[in-house]
C-alpha cells in the first residue's frame, strides 16, 4: 500500500499508461494507475483489447486491496494468451501442460519399472560373485582335465555394490602358437 502511495506521488503530471491510451487525466484516485505504468503501455493495450478498460476496472475494485496485484497479473496472463491463441487461449496452455505432465509420468513408470528390472540383474550378479569370491557351491562348468577352472579368476564387488572388478589371469600359463 505505502508503495502505491510513493508510486502516485513520484509520477508526479504523468499518467498511467491506461489513461494514457483512453487518452483521459490520470488523477491520484486511478485504480489502474499502480498496475499499469507508463513504460508497459503494451501490457494494458493487450488488456484492454480483449477486456475493455470499465470491465478491467470493474474486476479490480471486486477484489480486496491485498490480492489486487494477482488479479492484475491473472487478467494480464489471460489477455496475452487470448490474444496469442483466439480460439483456446490460456485453455491451449493448459491441455499442452496436462498432456506433457501426462507423457511424463509413464516416461517415469517407464524408468520405475526398467529400474527395478536393472536392480534385480544387479542382485542376482552381485549372489553370483559373492558365490564365487568366497567358493560357495560354485559349480564347474568343465574340468579339461584341471580343477583350476576357475581358480585364476579374481572377481571383487566393493560394499556398496558400485564397482566390481575382474582379473582373468588363468591363461598366462598357455602358450598359444599364433
Amino acid at each position: 500500500m505505502e508503495a502505491q502511495v510513493s508510486l502516485r506521488r513520484t509520477r508526479i503530471n504523468q499518467p498511467c499508461a491506461a489513461c494514457k491510451m483512453l487518452r483521459r487525466r490520470c488523477d491520484d484516485n486511478c485504480v489502474l494507475s499502480p498496475y499499469f505504468p507508463i513504460e508497459e503501455i503494451e501490457k494494458f493495450a493487450g488488456v484492454h483489447k480483449i477486456f475493455g478498460a470499465s470491465n478491467v476496472i470493474k474486476m479490480i475494485q471486486m477484489v480486496e486491496e491485498a490480492k489486487r496485484e494477482d488479479t492484475v497479473k491473472a487478467i494480464v496472463y489471460e489477455a496475452t494468451a487470448r490474444l496469442r491463441d483466439p480460439v483456446y487461449g490460456s485453455t491451449g496452455t493448459i491441455f499442452h501442460l496436462q498432456k506433457m505432465v501426462g507423457e511424463l509420468q509413464s516416461q517415469l513408470e517407464t524408468t520405475r519399472a526398467k529400474l527395478c528390472e536393472l536392480q534385480a540383474h544387479r542382485d542376482q550378479l552381485e549372489g553370483i560373485l559373492m558365490n564365487i569370491q568366497y567358493g560357495d557351491a560354485v559349480p564347474t562348468v568343465a574340468h579339461y582335465g584341471s580343477d583350476e577352472v576357475f581358480d585364476g579368476y579374481n572377481f571383487s564387488v566393493s560394499q556398496d555394490c558400485d564397482t566390481m572388478s575382474f582379473n582373468n589371469n588363468v591363461y598366462e600359463h598357455i602358450n598359444f602358437p599364433f
